[in-house]
C-alpha cells in the first residue's frame, strides 16, 4: 500500500498537510481560506469533497482558517481533542454535530484506512498535537508548533517514513526585528513557542538516529527565517555529523505559500 504525502502550505501564514491513501483522504490543519485550500487539492488534482477528515494540531488560526468552511461546504468530518475543540469554536464557526469527531490525545484511532497516533506537543495552546499516521506497515509524521523536541516527541515519531519538522526562525532575525515585541521575542523562543533553525537541525540528527531519512523543514517564519538559511543550518550540522545529503538523509522544504512536492512511500 502506498502513502502520500504533501504540504500544501507550510507557514506562520497558514498550514495544511495532504495524507492519502488509494482509498483514504486526510488534511493535517486547514489554516488557510476555504478557497485557497481548495484550489491547492485541485492543483494536486484531488476533488476537496473526496476528503475524509480534516485533523487539527491546535486552535491557532494558521491551522484552523480554513476548517469550517471546508468541513460544511463539502461536508468533510473534523477531528480534535476536547480542548482543542472548545478553544477554536468560534473561528471554525457551527459545525454540524454529525461532522464533529473528538479523540484523546496520545489514543489512536481509525479514519478509514488508516491509524492516526495523536501526539501531545509543547505549545502555548489548550491541548496541541503532532500526528503520525499509519498505513500498510508504512508511516507519515507531522511535528510542528513546538518549543523544543521532547522524548514523547522522538518516541511517537522514530522510525516514520517521512517526517515534517518545524524550522520557523533564525534567532538573530527574530531579535532584530522591529516588528514584533519583547513579548512575542520571548514567547516564540520560549519552551512552549517555535523550533528555530538550530533547534530543528539538532532535532533532524535525533531522528536520524530512530531511522528516520526523508525529512521536510517546514512551519518557516515570514519575516525571520529564509528556505535557504533554514535548509543551510540543517546541512550544516548533517554534514558535521558525517551524513552525505541525498545519500545517507535526504532533506527538503515545504513553502509558506504554494503546494510543495508529493512525497510517495511504499
Amino acid at each position: 500500500m502506498q502513502m502520500k504525502f504533501c504540504p500544501l502550505y507550510s507557514g506562520s501564514s497558514g498550514n495544511c498537510t495532504y495524507i492519502a491513501t488509494e482509498k483514504t483522504r486526510l488534511l493535517v490543519d486547514a489554516g488557510m481560506s476555504g478557497k485557497m485550500l481548495s484550489d491547492a487539492l485541485n492543483a494536486i488534482h484531488v476533488l476537496p469533497e473526496t476528503v475524509d477528515a480534516i485533523l487539527i494540531t491546535h486552535e491557532h488560526s494558521d491551522h484552523v482558517k480554513g476548517a469550517g468552511i471546508l468541513s460544511r461546504k463539502y461536508h468533510i468530518p473534523i477531528y480534535a481533542n476536547a480542548a482543542t475543540w472548545r478553544a477554536m469554536e468560534r473561528q471554525v464557526g457551527a459545525v454540524p454535530q454529525a461532522l464533529r469527531r473528538v479523540f484523546e490525545t496520545g489514543e489512536s484511532f481509525f479514519v478509514g484506512e488508516m491509524d492516526v497516533l495523536p501526539f501531545s506537543i509543547p505549545h502555548d495552546a489548550a491541548d496541541p498535537v503532532g500526528f503520525r499516521v499509519f498505513a500498510g506497515g508504512h508511516s507519515v509524521a507531522t511535528a510542528t508548533d513546538m518549543g523544543y523536541l521532547t522524548q514523547n516527541t522522538v518516541d511517537a515519531i522514530g522510525g516514520s517514513d517521512v517526517v515534517l519538522l518545524e524550522s520557523n526562525h533564525d534567532p538573530d532575525m527574530l531579535m532584530q526585528n522591529p516588528h514584533y515585541s519583547a513579548r512575542l521575542k520571548q514567547r516564540i523562543l520560549g519552551r512552549h513557542g517555535h523550533l528555530s533553525n538550530e533547534s530543528c537541525a539538532q532535532a533532524v540528527l535525533t531522528l536520524y538516529e530512530t531511522g528516520v531519512r526523508h525529512l521536510v523543514l517546514g512551519h518557516l517564519s515570514g519575516e525571520n527565517n529564509t528556505p535557504s538559511l533554514a535548509l543551510e543550518t540543517t546541512l550544516r550540522a548533517v554534514e558535521k555529523y558525517g551524513l552525505a545529503q541525498g545519500e545517507d538523509i535526504f532533506i527538503h522544504i515545504a513553502w509558506r505559500d504554494r503546494v510543495s512536492g508529493m512525497f510517495t512511500v511504499g
